[in-house]
């Protein structure tokens, strides 16, 4: 085993990737950008947070270099989502259940 993948050294990502993830990120600023202008309905939330998830899954793989780290460190990112879904998920269904209740001394 070389010195270089002993301390964790082992991979190398050529410039051209890193190009291309950061045209990629710009095309997808530029789209963000223009779908803000575009009614889409209740679609534009869901667009806008579709296009956010896939900059940063692309931050995540390539500049973050989880793309060629070990499993256990992507099974790290993963439960980190996981957690984050699990509270914008219970923070959401407050947020809509609060319609159905009157506020009190209101009624």
């Amino acid at each position: 085993m070389t010195a270089a993948r002993e301390v964790g050294h082992a991979h190398v990502v050529p410039l051209s990737v890193y190009f291309a993830v950061f045209v990629t990120l710009l095309v997808f600023t530029g789209v963000t950008a223009a779908v803000a202008f575009v009614d889409l309905g209740r679609f534009n939330v869901a667009v806008a947070l579709t296009i956010a998830i896939i900059k940063a899954s692309l931050v995540l793989l390539y500049f973050m270099h989880l793309r060629y780290s070990s499993r256990l460190t992507v099974l790290f990112v993963g439960i980190g989502f996981f957690w984050l879904g699990t509270m914008i998920v219970l923070i959401m269904s407050d947020i809509v259940s609060r319609g159905w209740f009157g506020a009190a001394g209101l009624g």
